[in-house]
């Protein structure tokens, strides 16, 4: 069973939030989307000032079975990136909700979480 934080919040898609202060949330993948992906060797990520919309691809995981779009989960601006993913996309697989999230996006409109998933309700989705 993939380890699931029960602070965080999660698309269908994969991708978790979590809330930093001040109107900005970390973004990254899950502990089960980097298993399914496997050995993670490229990372395209958006550019820190551009505009990502909610459910909108902005970034792109690549591994040696497959490349995945990753979706905004929240619409805002870049503030940061894991520049470090550049040279060490594998930090993803080792620690997908720490040292490999991908970028920090700052909202207004933080009444979009309401549209994501609780992380029991997440990790129900894994079980079904």
């Amino acid at each position: 069973m993939s380890h699931v934080p029960a602070e965080l919040k999660f698309l269908k898609s994969h991708e978790w939030v979590r809330a930093e202060g001040g109107g900005r949330y970390t973004v990254g993948i899950s502990d089960h989307a980097q298993a399914a992906l496997g050995d993670l060797v490229y990372v395209e990520l958006p550019a820190e000032g551009e505009e990502v919309s909610q459910g909108a691809a902005c970034a792109v995981v690549e591994s040696v079975k497959a490349a995945s779009d990753v979706y905004a989960p929240l619409s805002g601006k870049v503030v940061a990136v894991n520049a470090a993913l550049a040279d060490a996309p594998e930090a993803i697989n080792a620690d997908p909700y720490g040292t490999g999230w991908l970028f920090v996006v700052e909202t207004a409109e933080a009444a979009q979480l309401d549209a994501l998933l609780a992380a029991a309700d997440y990790a129900a989705t894994l079980e079904a």
